[in-house]
């Protein structure tokens, strides 16, 4: 089955969004735990630390808007 193409459904139930969105922010909260690591390590890399950073805020604020999200799917 070379070249397949992937296709997402058109239409998720509630439901099934709900637990799209759910998965998203776990895996979401696993890279949040890495990035720490990285951190602390202490690099000697400014530009690097800095870049760290950023993507950890990048990932809290989209955990963020998924939870809110999700929360609004559950109403």
């Amino acid at each position: 089955m070379r070249n397949a193409i992937v296709r997402m459904p058109e239409y998720r139930s509630g439901r099934e969004s709900r637990q799209v969105l759910r998965t998203a922010i776990r895996q979401l909260e696993r890279a949040e735990i890495y990035l720490a690591a990285v951190a602390s390590m202490e690099l000697g890399d400014a530009p690097a630390e800095t870049a760290v950073e950023d993507l950890r805020g990048d990932v809290k604020h989209l955990i963020s808007y998924l939870s809110d999200r999700r929360a609004r799917l559950e109403l």
